[in-house]
């Protein structure tokens, strides 16, 4: 083979890169590593970028965060506060510079760029700028990870300039929340193996490798021969184990939004737009100049607490409207509506009282859906309010939605993400109908009971009788 090094990142080793990719590379590339014309298996035939920069990493000696508080000069831009990333081309295992480099992204790299962000006081957020089909297993779940951890004390949003497929995906789904335009993509969960089979273009040139090998292992999917079904077998094996691996850990980043069943019932398929919010694969569809105006906005206000809390002997509705009453607090103009709603809340609540208290499950986690409109009753008294309103207002329709279930009142969640119904609507109607079951339970109305004696005439009342009656008589 020629160009050793590139054939042996390409060809049988696992790939998390989007099958397409992977042709194209074997079309354009696979006759400069070989040296002939590429053959596909299923019959399909088949730039240099700009220069590194000075910067390196490496896995165990890397101090690019050491580097930056000496002499400064982050790798990377920090604009309004937030580092911007960028994770573009084939990522690769090992690289040790900083950057895109000959259209290539090394995960030491973006390691050592995130990790110095994590530490910089001047960061007070990350945003990833993700445009990659995808590239190596080796080292892309502990660079995940470590995205993971990091947004515990940073936020970390990933905006898929185009393309977060395989490896590209693997990264994104870490970040707190994935934004992609109309025409933006994501997915194809799932691990490939490209095995070249050499052996006939070498018996028409005459040409016999012999490999002398010790271990019956040595050689497995050598190109010089047709890959042995046992062979073939082992790799679909390796393969398979690490598909788990990847499903398991874009489960972790979308925790509570995209389960690692649903991740591998996705097949490694691929998904645009708005299809990929509705599988749970991203968050938002957004012009992303748009996203990252309100990432920034995001960071100028305190973090949201209107979610509804998880109680163990709670009354659901009184849980439901304390978060209300929270938002109520923080938000100084206080419509009638929501005075009406809390005042409303509390009724439900004597009435719930009566009923004896109720267990309180914690709701099944829901995918995140798209933004809904703000609701008429409750206008922020900003844009950024307005932005954590939008954030929320999915989740709080589906724990509005189980906690009405657990007082036996049925609500359409998914009926109420589709018609863009706000929470505080949602809310209200549930108050409504527990409203109306609690008065349904409080007024009895009962005919006289032919057993018990009629009540006797008040004491009173038969006196006043008593006294007219000698008046008119005198």
């Amino acid at each position: 083979m020629l160009h050793a090094r590139i054939a042996a990142r390409a060809f049988n080793t696992p790939l998390l890169v989007e099958p397409s990719k992977a042709m194209a590379f074997l079309s354009g590339l696979g006759p400069r590593i070989l040296g002939r014309q590429v053959e596909l298996a299923d019959g399909v035939d088949a730039e240099d970028g700009a220069p590194s920069l000075t910067a390196r990493a490496g896995i165990l000696a890397g101090n690019l965060t050491e580097r930056l508080q000496q002499h400064g000069n982050a790798p990377y831009p920090i604009v309004d506060g937030i580092a911007v990333i960028e994770i573009s081309g084939v990522l690769i295992h090992r690289g040790s510079w900083i950057g895109q480099s000959s259209g290539q992204t090394s995960y030491e790299g973006i390691a050592a760029q995130i990790e110095a962000a994590a530490s910089d006081p001047a960061v007070r957020g990350i945003a990833l700028e993700i445009d990659s089909f995808g590239g190596e297993v080796a080292g892309v779940f502990d660079l995940a990870d470590r995205i993971r951890a990091i947004r515990g004390s940073k936020p970390v949003w990933a905006f898929v300039a185009e393309h977060a497929f395989s490896a590209g995906y693997a990264l994104a789904s870490q970040a707190d929340r994935i934004l992609l335009p109309r025409t933006g993509a994501v997915g194809s969960i799932g691990v490939v193996v490209i095995h070249a089979d050499l052996s006939g273009q070498l018996d028409e040139d005459g040409v016999r490798v012999t490999l002398i090998h010790s271990g019956m292992h040595k050689v497995d999917g050598n190109p010089y021969e047709p890959l042995p079904e046992n062979v073939r077998n082992e790799i679909q094996r390796e393969i398979d184990v690490l598909r788990f691996l990847f499903s398991e850990t874009v489960a972790a980043g979308r925790a509570g939004r995209l389960s690692q069943e649903a991740t591998l019932a996705t097949e490694a398929a691929t998904y645009r737009g708005t299809d990929a919010v509705i599988a749970g694969l991203a968050d938002e569809v957004i012009d992303l100049t748009r996203g990252f105006a309100r990432f920034r906005e995001s960071l100028s206000v305190p973090s949201p607490t209107a979610r509804l809390p998880h109680a163990a002997h709670t009354k659901p509705m009184e849980v439901a409207m304390n978060a209300h009453r929270d938002t109520a607090e923080e938000t100084p103009e206080t419509t009638n509506t929501e005075d009406t709603a809390m005042e409303s809340t509390a009724e439900s609540s004597d009435a719930l009282d009566d009923a004896g208290g109720v267990q309180e499950e914690d709701p099944a986690p829901v995918a995140a859906a798209a933004p809904l409109p703000a609701p008429a009753a409750a206008q922020p008294s900003n844009l950024a309010e307005l932005s954590v309103q939008l954030r929320e207002a999915a989740a709080e329709i589906a724990e509005i939605a189980a906690q009405a279930g657990r007082l036996g009142i049925t609500i359409d969640a998914a009926k109420a993400l589709r018609d863009g119904t706000a929470p505080e609507a949602l809310r209200k109607l549930v108050l409504q109908r527990a409203a109306a079951a609690a008065d349904a339970r409080d007024i009895v109305a009962a005919p006289p009971s032919p057993v018990l004696p009629k009540s006797l005439e008040s004491p009173i009342v038969a006196a006043a009788k008593k006294a007219a009656s000698a008046g008119s008589r005198g």
